[in-house]
């Protein structure tokens, strides 16, 4: 009798060892990302599910009609994704970027990718929005656009353009561990500037236009100095001897090389008018110039300000700049 309970006993534990095992391993399968503040986890099946057909309700808003372009549900490799906002969104994962093989392609929410132009991707959050990415291998930190989707590949929580990721340290790497926080919304469109200064009436002590330079400020002709009239060097040859043997003026210091100086590219324009409202925009920054470039796809029109030869000074100018409204702002070595 005592050697039945006996046995009823140990393969009651032997169970429920069983299912404590198995409890663990489903914790361990399930990707979990730290958010918020509070120390709290959260699963990212939240926000993925896998089937033919997207969860019952996900297709209709709060306000109770259908959602529209990058808000609705999508579906890759069999699983089914859930954009949303989530003002509380902070998680740690791992980072990686993407370049020449997407460059000048179309983003999902329709814009033009550039991969020499600060840019993010990621799965769920709401399109165009703002975060704040963090290097966790150096502690660089960034301000960063998102515009696209991705990356699907388990475990990564942001893809980056070439340009992002090399201001944050990692582009030779590929990967890093980052901090994603979501900060808010975007402008709808890339690099807009504040709509005031689309109704702005003229100033006449208010800088010119760009069309009205006709030289861009950069050209600048050197003329040699103008020679003095014969005939004062026939005087000055007559003079007293007492002048003459005074003492020879030193001849001038050759000029010093240039200075190798930073700049800030702010942003990056297809419309030179909006590259010009920029232009009046940062001109408490410093100086600010528009450099034309010649693309394939037409002039990219982009705005950089000077930020002098020291690197800590670009650093602080550059988030003076994003303060300004320019998110994707960058430091361009000399």
């Amino acid at each position: 009798m005592h050697e039945g309970l006996d046995q009823i006993w140990r393969n009651a534990r032997a169970l429920g060892l069983l299912v404590m095992a198995a409890i663990s391993l489903a914790a361990c399968a399930t990707p979990r990302y730290e958010t918020g503040k509070s120390g709290m986890m959260a699963s990212a099946i939240h926000d993925t599910t896998r089937g033919g057909s997207p969860r019952p309700g996900s297709t209709i808003g709060r306000d109770g009609k259908p959602l529209r372009g990058t808000e609705k549900p999508y579906q890759v490799n069999g699983v089914w994704y859930y954009p949303r906002e989530d003002k509380d969104y902070n998680v740690v994962g791992i980072g990686s970027w993407y370049g020449e093989q997407f460059h000048n392609r179309r983003t999902s929410n329709g814009e033009l990718f550039d991969m020499d132009v600060p840019s993010a991707a990621h799965k769920t959050l709401p399109l165009p929005c703002l975060v704040e990415v963090t290097n966790l291998d150096n502690g660089k930190k960034m301000i960063v656009r998102v515009n696209d989707r991705g990356p699907f590949v388990d475990g990564r929580v942001i893809d980056l353009s070439k340009a992002a990721a090399e201001q944050l340290g990692y582009q030779r790497a590929g990967v890093a561990h980052v901090r994603v926080r979501y900060v808010g919304p975007a402008p709808k469109a890339a690099f807009d500037a504040p709509r005031r200064y689309a109704s702005i009436q003229r100033d006449p002590n208010a800088p010119r236009s760009f069309d009205d330079i006709k030289e861009p400020p950069q050209r600048v002709q050197v003329l040699p100095p103008r020679r003095e009239p014969e005939a004062p060097l026939r005087l000055i040859a007559a003079a007293p001897p007492a002048e003459a043997s005074a003492p020879p003026i030193n001849p001038p210091d050759a000029a010093p090389p240039p200075v190798r100086t930073y700049r800030i590219q702010a942003a990056s324009f297809a419309n030179r008018e909006n590259a010009e409202k920029a232009v009046r925009q940062l001109s408490g920054a410093g100086q600010t110039t528009i450099e034309a470039i010649e693309r394939p796809s037409g002039t990219l029109y982009r705005v950089t300000v000077s930020a002098g030869p020291d690197e800590g000074s670009a650093s602080s100018l550059r988030q003076r700049v994003e303060s300004m409204g320019y998110s994707g702002a960058t430091v361009l070595r000399p």
